[in-house]
């Protein structure tokens, strides 16, 4: 598994990588002191794994990963373990409070690597599917969130709000954006406003004017225009 160190203290990342050295599993790529440096060897290297700070001169960890149209599987390093918890308490692979102990990082590399099983040797494809995650972050909270999980992306002006579990939260981008970066086998341009997740759907109905109406699992509820209806219907199979 391929992994960046992230942290713009050189002794920490020294350190992280030698206490590395004791789990062969992980192949360390490089390293880097901040996230501009780290969201250009991210492009080049396409690690699976990150262990980043989260307070950076420049932008934080959380900006960094903002910043990825998909997230790597990230275990977070950090000396601020009242903020860590609140921040991450429904979203975080693991947090390591510095400093970092041999055992606590055995525990965290564990992690890593059963979630690993599940996409083990999977080459990472150009288009975003189901098997990815993203990050988002909305306000004080953020979440790593696998698309498989995610229902329907609706625009809302110059944001999306993001439909998984019970949670709406909004990020800032365009519709048309994220339509060209999400594989079409999985997710559908219902209309100008909604993207949907195909494998949520429930049930379909006849709507005014030759178009559609999509029950996804869950109650919502989604009209597909007559432009993108009959293209639905075919991969649907109707």
């Amino acid at each position: 598994m391929k992994a960046l160190i992230v942290d713009d203290e050189r002794l920490a990342r020294k350190e992280l990588m030698k206490l590395l050295e004791e789990h062969p599993s992980i192949e360390i790529v490089g390293e880097a002191g901040n996230a501009d440096e780290a969201e250009k060897m991210i492009e080049e290297t396409n690690p699976d794994l990150l262990f980043l700070d989260i307070q950076m001169p420049g932008r934080t960890g959380f900006q960094l990963l903002e910043s990825l149209d998909s997230a790597p599987m990230v275990v977070f390093t950090t000396a601020y373990d009242q903020f860590a918890i609140k921040a991450f308490e429904i979203s975080a692979l693991d947090y390591l409070l510095k400093p970092i102990t041999a055992e606590r990082l055995a525990d965290a590399v564990h992690k890593v690597m059963e979630k690993d099983k599940t996409k083990n040797g999977r080459a990472r494809d150009k288009k975003l599917g189901l098997d990815d995650q993203v990050f988002v972050k909305d306000g004080d909270r953020c979440w790593f969130v696998g698309l498989a999980n995610v229902r329907l992306f609706e625009s809302d002006g110059n944001y999306i709000k993001v439909y998984f579990d019970a949670n709406r939260p909004m990020i800032h981008k365009s519709l048309n954006a994220l339509d060209e970066k999400l594989d079409e086998r999985a997710f559908f341009r219902a209309s100008r406003k909604h993207i949907i997740n195909l494998s949520w759907v429930e049930g379909i109905e006849p709507w005014f004017n030759g178009g559609l109406m999509v029950k996804l699992r869950g109650g919502d509820k989604v009209e597909v225009s007559r432009r993108q209806a009959a293209k639905f219907k075919d991969m649907m199979s109707l």
